[in-house]
């Protein structure tokens, strides 16, 4: 089995950029905003215009950046970089940095949120903790969350703001962080190397997808019970819900795939082939992102510094778009 180390590898040649093969020129599509994606290999940070399918800018970021959010407003995107200490800011026109927050030594900052109250959260692999990160644009005032499991890595947020739940890769674990209380840390065992997770839209469930047992779980976020197990692709590196809550895919790297599950009732309720299972290595699909209307998904496509535009409907790549230096973590404004 192909494991993450692979995706650390020294950087690779450009790719080609769109569908149709190495010499064609990016194309149109009716979608608007950008996507902003780092290169996690070439320690960079870039802006794809969705309306033309073109890079408009490129800028140098940090150690092994991954993964991005925007503010409620658009106007920043926040990177946490992994090879480093720090969450940088960006403007997201023109990505001048604005300001770059220190987390303490070996931090390596990897899942991040910019929740609707404004502030920023993010995991700290390196310190087995969370961080929240009050007012980032201001004061940038931090507090640090322990989960005393190894490999803290991605995490999402309640709407309320209370709680923080993690992945944690190494420990093969789930953890609620409360994030008010400071009440100890509550984690429950999920499959092997439980990596990707998602919050419902309403809050009631929460999603992780287990790249090493090729399974999804449905958890209760309050009593952490596990509800539900169902059977996916293989190796859902990451799972994300379609913004009107009734689907959700896994991004399956080594087959190529994404796994569509119909959240109504827990079944996968259809395959989408992204890469040819000749191309899935060569290509190795990371990050998956909605559209906010819900109609595309973007897929990261790290090895060819490509991210595939796929049409949720039918399932067709629409285009691929530029993903220089090892795209990986992916944020959209529209």
């Amino acid at each position: 089995m192909v494991r993450i180390a692979v995706l650390l590898a020294a950087p690779l040649a450009l790719a080609a950029c769109v569908q149709g093969g190495a010499n064609s020129a990016p194309v149109a599509s009716g979608s608007d905003g950008a996507l902003f994606v780092a290169g996690k290999f070439a320690d960079t940070l870039a802006r794809i215009d969705l309306a033309t399918g073109r890079e408009t800018v490129r800028v140098d970021s940090c150690a092994t950046p991954h993964e991005l959010a925007t503010s409620p407003d658009d106007q920043y995107v926040a990177l946490a970089c992994y090879g480093g200490t720090s969450v940088d800011i960006f403007r997201t026109v023109g990505l001048e940095k604005v300001k770059s927050i220190d987390l303490g030594e070996n931090a390596r900052p990897h899942g991040i949120v910019w929740h609707a109250n404004g502030d920023l959260y993010a995991t700290a692999e390196g310190r087995k903790s969370v961080f929240w990160i009050k007012d980032p644009l201001g004061a940038a005032e931090t507090f640090e969350y322990g989960t005393g499991q190894e490999g803290t890595h991605m995490l999402v947020v309640a709407l309320d703001g209370r709680h923080a739940w993690t992945t944690d890769l190494g420990s093969k674990t789930v953890t609620r962080v409360d994030l008010l209380t400071r009440r100890a840390p509550q984690s429950i065992g999920v499959g092997v190397e439980p990596e990707g997770i998602a919050l419902a839209p309403d809050g009631q469930t929460l999603y992780v997808s287990a790249r090493g047992s090729d399974e999804v779980y449905a958890i209760d976020p309050q009593s952490m019970e596990v509800r539900k197990t169902l059977a996916v692709g293989d190796f859902p590196l990451r799972i994300a819900v379609r913004p009107q809550g009734d689907f959700a895919v896994t991004s399956d790297l080594e087959d190529g795939g994404l796994t569509v599950i119909d959240l109504a009732d827990f079944s996968v309720a259809r395959r989408i082939t992204v890469s040819s299972p000749a191309e899935a290595d060569a290509r190795f699909q990371v990050t998956i992102l909605w559209s906010p209307d819900g109609e595309r998904i973007y897929v990261a496509e790290t090895k060819s510094d490509t991210i595939a535009e796929v049409d949720f409907a039918t399932g067709t790549v629409l285009r691929r778009l530029p993903g220089t230096g090892g795209g990986d973590g992916m944020a959209i404004v529209e």
